[in-house]
């Protein structure tokens, strides 16, 4: 259902899912400086985030908490759906009780987040919306076999340290495959209703499941936490562990998985779409703009999202002919775009060599970092490759957070399928993106922040978090990145990627753009590989309106230093701006906007 996916979607991206410590959450004592009216603002967050947590099992695991760690959680079910908006509606009532004239500054700011967080995903809740996503619980970017499988691997969230950790797993795992039956039972729903997903993306969960099976019993992800196992796990234990998880894998797993495939291919694929965009299901228009409210948190149309779009891919394309200059290219731009792509030179070596030159960027950044940030983060950062089993449908990169205590860091992962398309002009910017100083920083600092309410150091929305990520690109001069022509033309690159996703992903779901046209127009405005294109636009196709939030996003933080440097002249500083911006977590883009112009009112 909706907050499932919403949910599993947020895991996989770690962009709403972030971390806490791993014990219960006690009630926060009232500060000094906190009215009554702090205080009772203060209760309702703790208490609706202790709600949340019993809801969402898997939430409190991923943020190291570990109360519920036995079970996984009702996702797709009626009564999940209703606890959901229950707890929703239950939370606005008590926020209108409280009088916001009373609070304190930091708390005005969190009320005003909660307030238009509860507002947006009630609007979720509305039948015109659910009685579409309802029945398309999975795909292949934000169904369980995305994420689970790492999570569950001995190397993703799920902790495994204690013989009692081991054992929640099994329980866990009993209900990931059961979740399956309710996921059927949903897709045979929607097939009555003609509300179905396209059939590439049918075939592209096929092809994950497909690789799941494969891996057998012991080479198993589900297996692998018994390959190894920390100090204190008696030799006893770890014989009925290693007995206990290889029986699992084989009659609970593996049968899941061929249940959930054979359906697919059996029964689901046939019934599914040629058609790609959402506005080709019934009640379908009315969803995608819902997809995009909530992915941007501004109220936008499809056609000013696609023309903002097309002006930013004009912007760009200018750009990229200064670079071509730069090099000494003679050719056309498309030509160009050829070479960048099929050129030896720009092609990794080995999968060794990739992480290498991550490494050796990563020490770049870090010796400038401090000019431009007065808040740094104390959550180490790892730098590893995409599981083989994920790698084909990856991203080029990702990042996945680390816990507030250190304990678990965060993680860049970068994507070794298919080596060759992997150039080297683009690692730099990705870099920026996804590790320092974009999602690790941002990330990282909010949920180490213990002066935030929960929802505001765990939660989040996509336009923030995407768009400071985009945004930390553009400070590729200051980082001493990306200023070499060949890198600098990956920004632009990575930029365009974004600009053209306002294009195409309106293109596609409000439209009626082809994948094909979709791709061809990805290739047209840029140098990225058809590989990525295909991934990129089977993304779009499976996650309506998410793409936005990147470009949408960045704008708004351009916009607002933009507006804060001419108002503060000499007197602006960067290392200010960017505390203002991350210091209390990600904001709804029009709560960001109040914020900064407060900030610049108090700087003068």
């Amino acid at each position: 259902m909706r907050y499932a996916r919403l949910m599993l979607a947020g895991l996989l991206a770690g962009s709403a899912v972030l971390s806490a410590p791993a014990f219960a959450q006690q009630a926060p004592a009232a500060r000094p400086s906190e009215s009554a009216e702090d205080a009772k603002l203060t209760a309702l967050f703790h208490a609706s985030d202790e709600a949340m947590l019993k809801r969402q099992p898997l939430m409190a695991i991923f943020r190291g908490d570990l109360r519920y760690a036995d079970r996984l959680g009702n996702y797709y079910t009626d009564a999940y759906t209703a606890a959901e908006k229950a707890a929703t509606e239950k939370d606005l009532a008590a926020l209108k009780r409280i009088d916001r004239t009373r609070l304190n500054a930091v708390n005005r700011i969190a009320y005003d987040v909660f307030k238009a967080d509860q507002e947006r995903s009630l609007k979720g809740f509305a039948p015109a919306i659910l009685g579409v996503s309802k029945y398309l619980p999975m795909d292949h970017f934000t169904g369980f076999q995305t994420f689970y499988p790492d999570f569950a691997s001995g190397q993703g969230a799920a902790p495994f340290k204690t013989v009692a950790d081991y054992d929640n797993n099994l329980k866990r795992n009993i209900e990931y495959a059961a979740t399956y039956d309710r996921v059927i039972g949903l897709f045979r729903e929607g097939m009555k209703r003609k509300i179905v997903q396209p059939k590439l993306v049918v075939r592209n969960m096929i092809g994950q499941f497909d690789k799941l099976i494969a891996q057998g019993v012991e080479d198993s992800v589900f297996y692998a936490p018994v390959k190894k196992f920390p100090d204190g796990v008696s030799a006893a234990d770890q014989a009925r562990l290693r007995a206990a998880y290889a029986a699992q894998v084989k009659d609970v797993i593996t049968p899941a998985h061929k249940k959930m495939r054979d359906f697919l291919a059996n029964e689901y694929l046939a019934a599914a779409r040629d058609s790609v965009g959402t506005s080709a299901l019934p009640g379908g228009a009315a969803v995608y703009d819902y997809a995009i409210e909530s992915n941007t948190t501004l109220p936008l149309t499809a056609d000013y999202v696609h023309n903002l779009g097309l002006s930013e891919v004009k912007r760009i394309l200018t750009e990229m002919e200064t670079q071509k200059a730069k090099v000494g290219f003679t050719g056309t731009l498309a030509e160009f775009f050829t070479f960048l792509r099929t050129d030896p030179r720009f092609q990794p070596k080995s999968a060794e060599a990739l992480r290498e030159g991550y490494e050796a960027i990563g020490k770049r950044v870090d010796a400038r970092v401090r000019e431009q940030f007065s808040l740094i983060p104390k959550t180490p950062l790892e730098i590893r490759p995409v599981p083989d089993y994920r790698a084909e449908g990856d991203a080029a990169g990702s990042y996945v957070q680390g816990t507030p205590d250190g304990s678990r860091p965060g993680v860049f992962f970068y994507n070794t399928h298919d080596l060759p398309v992997r150039y080297t002009w683009g690692m730099e910017t990705l870099y920026l993106h996804e590790a320092v100083p974009g999602h690790h920083f941002q990330i990282s600092l909010a949920q180490e922040n213990d002066k935030l309410p929960a929802f505001m150091r765990f939660g989040g929305n996509t336009a923030f978090v995407e768009g400071w990520a985009l945004y930390a690109e553009t400070l590729y001069k200051e980082l001493d990145v990306a200023v070499e022509p060949y890198q600098r033309m990956g920004g632009l690159s990575d930029e365009m990627l974004r600009a053209m996703r306002l294009v195409v992903d309106t293109g596609i779901h409000a439209k009626g753009w082809s994948r094909e046209q979709a791709i061809d127009y990805m290739l047209a405005n840029s140098p990225m590989p058809k590989t990525d294109a295909i991934a990129e636009v089977e993304r779009y196709i499976a996650m309506p309106g998410q793409a936005l939030a990147y470009k949408v996003g960045q704008l708004t933080i351009l916009k607002a230093k933009a507006k804060a440097r001419a108002a503060l002249g000499d007197k602006f500083d960067p290392r200010g701006f960017h505390a203002v911006v991350l210091d209390t977590g990600a904001l709804p883009m029009p709560v960001l906007e109040k914020k900064i112009d407060d900030w610049i009112a108090g700087q003068r």
